[in-house]
């Protein structure tokens, strides 16, 4: 029972999210996109939606993890390391390219799966390609470096 329990709850904070990201726009590439273009027809409403969702992050979390554990777990999953190396910037590099170019990131992309078209579903198999490809190379790299992981650690798939 304790599965199915989690499961459900997954799915009704998966289908509040992306409600979440409908009610915004999130999910309209051009939207994105002109909010990225503040040279061009820039577009500033999503500054609402990153405002909002730093509010309620900025008060939620210490909120949720005062409590022993997660509701649905045995116990939290934060990252194991918070300093800023070059895994972190060109992942930011890399994950603001393919932002940009399609005017998705992965929750509005798989939101859109809802209406999949071509656009959707080339950026979908970009993303699919692109996670592996890191994952392969990072392995690559820890592997030479004969670094290792915790089995706990959020930041491993």
């Amino acid at each position: 029972m304790w599965v199915i329990q989690r499961l459900i709850f997954a799915l009704l904070v998966g289908v509040i999210f992306g409600l979440g990201l409908s009610i915004a726009q999130m999910i309209d590439p051009s939207k994105v996109i002109d909010f990225l273009n503040p040279l061009g027809a820039w577009d500033p409403s999503l500054m609402v939606v990153l405002a909002v969702g730093l509010l309620v992050n900025t008060v939620a979390t210490p909120l949720i993890l005062k409590r022993e554990r997660p509701l649905f777990d045995t116990f939290f999953r934060v990252p194991a390391k918070s300093d800023i190396d070059a895994r972190i910037i060109g992942g930011g590099i890399l994950f603001g390219a393919g932002w940009g170019l399609t005017g998705y990131c992965p929750g509005p992309l798989l939101t859109s799966l809802s209406f999949a078209n071509n656009a959707i579903l080339i950026s979908l198999a970009a993303y699919i390609v692109g996670t592996l490809a890191a994952k392969w190379v990072m392995a690559k790299i820890d592997a030479a470096a004969h670094i290792d992981h915790s089995v706990d650690e959020a930041c491993v798939g």
